[in-house]
């Protein structure tokens, strides 16, 4: 159950309702940097589950939310917290700076 998508029509029920941390990964399969940070996004949902929800959104599928959020680069991780979006991180990271990030916004 760690691997969560996102959509236009749940993001508002999934994250903006959410109270906690949320992070999105905004992402296209097109997107080689992606495809790089993907798997350590579904790694550290893993890690987090039950402490922090983590999940991806297609841009290609669900423009309305990227656009929202003026998403302009690939892959970009918002985090979200009690439904407000609190940082964000563009590019493809390391698995140590995203952790580096959720645990910074945990203790926070």
């Amino acid at each position: 159950m760690a691997d969560i998508d996102f959509t236009d029509a749940t993001f508002k029920q999934d994250v903006l309702d959410y109270k906690g941390l949320v992070v999105v990964d905004f992402w296209a399969p097109w997107c080689p940097p992606c495809r790089i940070a993907g798997p350590i996004i579904e790694e550290l949902a893993k890690e987090y589950e039950g402490k922090v929800k983590i999940g991806k959104i297609n841009v290609d599928e669900n423009s309305q939310i990227a656009g929202q959020y003026s998403v302009m680069s690939l892959p970009s991780i918002l985090f979200f917290k009690n439904g407000q979006p609190v940082r964000t991180m563009i590019g493809a990271q390391s698995k140590e700076a995203y952790k580096q990030e959720i645990d910074s916004l945990i203790t926070s």
